[in-house]
């Protein structure tokens, strides 16, 4: 029976294609954490996430853990790890999104969870087969 293994020595096949494409994750992913810490009164995020009922502190949770979740995928040996922890805070956007009856609006972060599972999937099943 094959071991689990979250994290692998060599590169990808591709080593530059694979960079584009966890650089493009972590830049978004970046941009999305760091647009979660202004306060505004007009900020999306501060109305959501008080919507929900969990304040600010929770906004600033989320903001740091898609910023680590993004350079961890820059970094070879911890990508999966990013790209799974980014993958868990897609899916709590669309639990959360569903819950407070806004489906319409979890399609986006659903749209990136799919990605960041089959990017992470490819990248375990790659490092599997080694």
């Amino acid at each position: 029976m094959g071991e689990l293994k979250l994290v692998y020595d060599r590169e990808p096949r591709s080593a530059l294609t694979d960079w584009m494409v966890r650089g493009g994750v972590a830049l978004v992913y970046v941009l999305f954490g760091t647009d979660k810490f202004p306060s505004g009164p007009d900020s999306q995020w501060v109305k959501l996430f008080h919507e929900i009922g969990a304040g600010d502190w929770f906004r600033y949770f989320t903001g740091v853990v898609e910023i680590l979740g993004a350079l961890l995928v820059l970094i070879p040996r911890t990508a999966l790890i990013g790209l799974l922890l980014l993958a868990v805070t897609m899916a709590g956007a669309v639990a959360i999104l569903c819950f407070l009856h806004r489906p319409g609006d979890a399609v986006f972060p659903g749209f990136f969870l799919i990605g960041l599972a089959a990017l992470a999937w490819t990248r375990w099943s790659a490092g599997r087969n080694r």
